[in-house]
């Protein structure tokens, strides 16, 4: 697709479903990577991201099926190489996250750098030292990462020095097979790394404290099979709820957790939508009034997402104030 052609001045409404987190889909992927047995994700949407993380699988020799309804089943036992190679690790960062389940599994890992031998601070350093605190030795050359265990990972303590969801995912995920408890503080909050906890729990981990500052985990000798429905997007649902606020709309979104996005409709209704909510739906009315513009400040989960900042600021451009 070279472009999109939007024909605006519309008022959207109506009703559709969010789709599956790709967020989280994604690091269950490479969690799978622990087991000794199949496991089945469902709910996984069909995204481009989604496609790379299973080339990426493949290229390891994991065998993946992929039936109609989008369930991915995946058996990381016929696994024969320990390498990802950079062509894909480079076109998206959540592949990086191979590295830690790989390491705790068989004891050896290659993984690309996302962006590769980009000079300056590495954003994975959070991961590294998180690794090595588990007794990981690290190595570094030609822009991979180079992991080995050789007697195993051994449980420790990892103090993250900021909140970082994919460091928190990669460390939780990589100690369910360590030697010994591992504790994690100052992690990150967000659903989907309760949504891999509960996964890598239903394989067998022990894994408590998920959504809140510290981690616990206790390390067990494997991991068998399990099946999985992913949590909704919430960033995907906000972006509808936005886009219908913005035109004025009225729009019902279904298959959606309304407590994954407290602080959005916060903001929905101090720009005087109408918000109802079930379990798993929510409707917005604007009763076909123009937003009133908002001001926000984005911060970790539970607070306003970054990845909301850009559709609320497009809603901010067409409402009434400053």
């Amino acid at each position: 697709m070279e472009r999109l052609l939007i024909d605006g001045g519309a008022v959207l409404s109506g009703e559709l479903r969010a789709s599956g987190a790709k967020n989280s889909a994604l690091k269950m992927f490479a969690a799978a990577l622990l087991a000794d047995e199949p496991v089945i994700i469902s709910n996984v949407p069909h995204l481009k991201d989604i496609t790379t993380m299973i080339e990426l699988l493949v290229s390891l020799g994991v065998e993946v099926v992929i039936d109609e309804k989008m369930n991915i089943e995946i058996h990381a036992n016929t696994i024969k190489r320990f390498k990802a190679p950079y062509d894909l690790v480079k076109t998206m960062r959540a592949s990086f996250n191979v590295l830690g389940p790989l390491l705790a599994h068989y004891g050896q890992a290659e993984v690309s750098l996302p962006g590769g031998c980009a000079i300056g601070s590495r954003p994975v350093d959070q991961h590294l030292i998180g690794l090595e605190a588990l007794g990981a030795k690290i190595d570094m050359s030609d822009g991979y990462v180079k992991a080995s265990a050789r007697h195993g990972l051994k449980g420790g303590r990892v103090v993250f020095d900021f909140k970082t969801v994919g460091g928190t995912e990669h460390l939780m995920m990589t100690a369910c097979l360590a030697n010994g408890r591992t504790t994690l503080e100052n992690c990150a909050r967000e659903p989907e790394i309760i949504d891999l906890a509960n996964f890598l729990n239903k394989m067998g981990a022990k894994v408590s404290g998920a959504g809140k500052d510290v981690i616990q985990i206790v390390g067990v000798k494997s991991l068998g099979s399990c099946t999985h429905t992913v949590i909704p997007d919430r960033v995907e649902a906000g972006t509808y709820l936005i886009a219908a606020a913005a035109t004025g709309g009225k729009i019902e979104v279904k298959n959606v957790n309304p407590n994954h996005l407290e602080a959005v409709l916060a903001k929905l209704r101090e720009a005087g939508a109408s918000i109802a909510s079930t379990a798993d739906s929510i409707e917005l009315d604007m009763h076909g009034r123009r937003p009133k513009a908002v001001s926000l400040t984005t911060a970790p989960y539970p607070d306003y997402p970054t990845d909301l900042q850009a559709q609320i600021m497009a809603m901010n451009c067409v409402a009434e104030g400053s």
